[in-house]
C-alpha cells in the first residue's frame, strides 16, 4: 500500500526525515535507535539524558522516545493520536514514547494547520507507510545479522524475534538498518491486527492541564516582557480620530502607550494594569463606512431570497416543472444571527522583533500563513520569523485568522522590546471575526407521496457557503434539485466558526426534512433511508458523501436509541448529516420539566472509518455535540450602529453544565481510512434538538436561537 502522497522514500531522504502526509507530523529514522531490547521504566524520564538526534526527535539511552508534533493542538486531539498512528507500524511501546509540540518549520514539515478536522485523514496513509517503512528496514537488518530470510523473523514492541528465540532490540541493528535500500512496497498491518490503534489513549498533556503546568498562550513569559492592552474602535465601521493618553500614563505598572494604525495599546507591567491603563484612556471615533445593524441585515438577506440575483450551484433536472405539477409545495426560511467563538483561553500572543529575528510564541491554527503575514507586515523575511506554538484553550475557527498575531508583533516592533497582548473577554466578544448571519429558503415539491422537487437558496453576510455544500444531502436523492447563494458584504469581519457553512444549514435542511416526513406521514428516519436508495447506486461523480454509510449511521443510531419506544413523557427528534468527509446520524431525547422542554439524552452514530483513539473520538463528538446544542438553543449576538450588543457573559448565553443532556456515542465499525472528527457532531445537533421540540410541543422552529421562539411562543416558564 503506498502512500496516497507519493512520497519518494529514498535513502538518504529517509535517514534524513520521514515526512508524514499533509498532517505535518515528520519523525527522522533515530526515532527507533535507541529501543534497546532491556530497557527498564526509569523511576524519573525527565532526569534523562536525551540526545538531539535531529529537529524531530530525541531518544534517551534507556530507550524512550520523545516526538516533536508539528500540528497546532486545539484540543482535538493530534498531538496524541498521530504518534499513536507511527507507532502502531512501527511497533513501539507506546509507554516509552513521549510528545512535545513542534515549532514552525516550513522546510520539513508539511500542512502545519489545524483546521476542517483533517489532520488525521491526511496524515493516515503516510504515517502508517513512514512507520512500517522503518520497520522493515530493521527487521531486513536483523535478518542479515541472523543470515536467515527477513519473512522469518517478528518484530514487536521494538523487538525483533528469530525462530529460535533469539532477539534483537531495534537500537542493536539501527546502524545496520542505515546502510540498506530502503523498500518502496512494505506491507502495512491489517485492522486485526492492531495493538495502539484504537486502544484507549490518554491525551499526552492531561497531567500539565490538570495541574495546571505551563501549556498554553497565556502562559508563556519571558524576561522583560510587556503586556500589552488594546484599544481598537468601539464599532465597526469607525477609525480613531483623537486620543488622550495623560489618565492612563498615571496608572501604576503602565509603561508605554502607542498608536498604531486605528488602535492604541497600553504597555505594563501586568494585564491588570495594561487593562486598567486601557479603560483609562479617553478616544474620539469617526465613522469611516456605514455603521450597519442586524435589523437592517435582516432585511437585506430578504432582499437577496426574494431577489433574482442569486449565484446558481448546483442545478439538477427541471425545477420549474416540478413545482408546476406538484401536489403540494411546502416553503420554510430559517434564519440564524452572527456568533462570537468564545475560546475559554482569550485571543493572545508574544512577540519579540528584534533587527535579528521576530520571535513569535502563542496559540495559533494558522503558523505558517501567520507568520508569512507578519513578515510582510513587518517588511521582513519570513526566514527570519521563528514562531512556536503553544496548545490552545479553544480555536474554532478564531485562531485560523491571526489578527492577534499581528497586533503582538506590530507593537513590538514599534516598542523595540518583547511583547504579550492579551485579550479582554470584552475585547474578545467585540473586535472578533464572527459566524456570519445568514437566512435560507427551502422549498419543496411533492408529488404522489414523495419529494420530487428541492430547491435551497441562501443568503449571507459576507458569504457563506462553499462548491461542496451544494453536493452535500440530498443531493442525488431528489430528481430536480437546485441550490443558490448570494451575499451582503459587510464590514462586520466574519470567518469560519467551528464545522463552517454545515453549522446552521445542518439545522435548517433536516428541520425541514422533519417537516417534510409530516407532511407526507411518515416516519422521519424512513424518508431519510428511502431518500438515500436514489444516491446509493449513482456515478455522479459530484456527490461527496456516500448514501451507504449514511444509510449504515442512520440504522445504527435507530437502534441504539431505541427509536419510537421511548419511556412516557419522553419524546425524540432525529437530524443526520455528513461534513468534513463524516457521516453523523443523532436522536435527542426531551422531556416537559413544568412544560419546559429538557434536553435529557442525545444518542450518536458516526461513521468516521477507523476511530485511533476511541477517549479522543468520544471527547470530540460529545463537545461537539453540546457545543451544537448550546448555541442553537441560548446563544445570540447582534449588532446597532456597527456596535456589537453583548461583550461579555453577563449578556451573551450559553449552555450551563446542568443543562448539558447526557450524550451516548456510537461508532460504525469499519477498516476504512478516518475522516475528520472534530467538527461533524455539531451540524445535526440543532436539527435533532429542534425536530424533538416539536414532537414534544408541537412547535416549529425557524430561527435561532431556539429559546427566543419558545418565550415568543409562550411555550417556556
Amino acid at each position: 500500500m503506498k502512500s496516497q502522497n507519493n512520497y519518494n522514500f529514498s535513502r538518504r531522504n529517509f535517514l534524513k526525515t520521514s515526512v508524514l502526509a499533509s498532517g505535518g507530523l515528520l519523525i527522522g529514522f533515530n526515532l527507533i535507535s535507541a529501543c534497546k531490547a532491556e530497557a527498564k521504566m526509569p523511576v524519573d524520564i525527565a532526569n534523562l539524558n536525551f540526545n538531539d538526534f535531529n529537529a524531530f526527535i530525541k531518544i534517551s539511552e534507556q530507550g524512550y522516545v520523545t516526538i516533536f508534533s508539528p500540528n497546532p493542538e486545539i484540543g482535538q486531539g493530534v498531538k496524541t493520536s498521530m504518534p499513536m498512528i507511527i507507532a502502531e507500524e512501527l511497533d513501539v511501546d507506546w509507554k516509552k514514547v513521549t510528545v512535545a509540540q513542534g515549532v514552525l518549520d516550513t522546510k520539513n514539515y508539511t500542512r502545519q494547520v489545524a483546521g476542517g478536522s483533517q489532520s488525521i485523514r491526511k496524515g493516515w496513509d503516510a504515517l502508517r507507510q513512514t512507520g512500517a517503512t522503518a520497520k522493515q528496514m530493521l527487521v531486513n537488518a536483523a535478518a542479515q545479522k541472523w543470515s536467515v530470510d527477513a519473512s522469518t523473523l517478528k518484530a514487536s514492541n521494538g523487538i525483533i524475534t528469530n525462530s529460535k528465540g533469539e532477539k534483537l532490540g531495534y537500537g542493536d541493528v539501527v546502524k545496520e538498518a542505515a546502510l540498506l535500500e530502503v523498500p518502496e512496497n512494505v506491507k502495512l498491518k491489517e485492522a486485526k491486527d492492531f495493538t495502539i490503534i484504537g486502544q484507549e489513549i490518554v491525551n499526552v498533556d492531561i497531567d500539565k492541564i490538570i495541574t495546571g503546568k505551563p501549556l498554553f498562550g497565556l502562559d508563556y513569559k519571558s524576561e522583560g516582557m510587556l503586556y500589552a492592552s488594546v484599544l481598537r474602535p468601539p464599532a465597526f465601521g469607525q477609525t480613531l480620530d483623537t486620543f488622550d493618553a495623560s489618565k492612563a500614563k498615571s496608572i501604576n505598572g503602565v509603561s508605554e502607550i502607542l498608536k498604531f494604525g486605528d488602535k492604541i495599546a497600553v504597555l505594563a507591567t501586568s494585564t491588570w494594569a495594561a487593562m486598567k491603563g486601557k479603560k483609562a484612556l479617553s478616544a474620539t471615533w469617526k465613522t469611516a463606512s456605514k455603521a450597519e445593524s442586524t435589523e437592517a441585515h435582516d432585511k437585506i438577506l430578504t432582499e437577496i431570497l426574494d431577489g433574482n440575483k442569486l449565484e446558481v450551484r448546483r442545478e439538477d433536472g427541471n425545477i420549474k416543472n416540478a413545482f408546476a405539477k406538484a401536489d403540494k409545495v411546502i416553503e420554510k426560511t430559517y434564519h440564524s444571527p452572527f456568533l462570537p467563538h468564545n475560546c475559554m483561553e482569550p485571543m493572545n500572543f508574544y512577540a519579540d522583533v528584534t533587527a535579528d529575528k521576530i520571535h513569535l510564541v502563542g496559540p495559533i491554527q494558522t503558523p505558517q500563513w501567520t507568520a508569512n503575514r507578519v513578515a510582510k507586515l513587518l517588511e521582513r523575511k519570513v526566514e527570519e520569523v521563528h514562531l512556536e506554538m503553544t496548545r490552545m484553550g479553544g480555536g474554532f475557527g478564531r485562531r485560523l485568522y491571526g489578527d492577534f498575531a499581528l497586533e503582538a508583533a506590530e507593537i513590538s516592533n514599534l516598542a523595540k522590546k518583547p511583547v504579550k497582548v492579551v485579550f479582554s473577554r470584552e475585547d474578545d466578544m467585540t473586535a472578533g471575526i464572527y459566524r456570519p448571519a445568514i437566512k435560507y429558503r427551502i422549498k419543496a415539491a411533492l408529488k404522489d407521496g414523495k419529494v420530487t422537487g428541492y430547491h435551497l437558496k441562501e443568503a449571507a453576510v459576507n458569504g457563506n457557503m462553499y462548491g461542496l455544500i451544494p453536493n452535500f444531502f440530498p443531493a442525488g436523492c431528489i430528481p430536480n434539485y437546485k441550490v443558490e447563494a448570494g451575499n451582503y458584504k459587510s464590514n462586520i469581519t466574519t470567518g469560519a466558526w467551528r464545522a463552517p457553512y454545515t453549522n446552521f444549514l445542518a439545522f435548517a435542511e433536516q428541520s425541514f426534512f422533519d417537516e417534510l416526513a409530516t407532511e407526507l406521514n411518515i416516519d422521519p428516519i424512513q424518508l431519510r433511508l428511502d431518500l438515500l436508495q436514489n444516491v446509493k447506486n449513482t456515478d455522479d461523480k459530484r456527490i461527496e458523501y456516500s448514501g451507504q454509510r449514511m444509510e449504515d449511521t442512520i440504522k445504527l443510531v435507530r437502534e441504539k436509541s431505541n427509536w419510537g419506544n421511548t419511556s412516557e413523557g419522553r419524546y425524540q427528534g432525529f437530524a443526520a448529516y455528513y461534513s468534513h468527509n463524516t457521516h453523523v446520524a443523532e436522536v435527542a431525547e426531551i422531556e416537559l420539566k413544568n412544560g419546559n422542554p429538557v434536553i435529557k439524552k442525545v444518542t450518536v452514530a458516526v461513521d468516521c472509518g477507523v476511530v485511533v483513539n476511541p477517549t479522543g473520538a468520544r471527547n470530540q463528538v460529545e463537545g461537539g455535540v453540546i457545543d451544537g446544542i448550546g448555541h442553537a438553543m441560548y446563544s445570540d449576538f447582534s449588532f446597532k450602529n456597527g456596535k456589537p450588543a453583548y461583550q461579555n457573559f453577563d449578556r451573551y448565553r450559553l449552555i450551563k453544565m446542568n443543562e448539558t443532556p447526557k450524550v451516548e456515542v456510537h461508532f460504525v465499525e469499519n477498516n476504512l481510512s478516518p475522516t475528520g472528527l472534530g467538527e461533524p457532531g455539531l451540524p445535526p445537533a440543532g436539527g435533532a434538538v429542534a425536530n424533538g421540540i416539536h414532537a414534544a410541543l408541537g412547535k416549529r422552529i425557524y430561527r435561532q436561537p431556539f429559546v427566543n421562539e419558545l418565550k415568543k411562543s409562550n411555550l417556556l416558564g
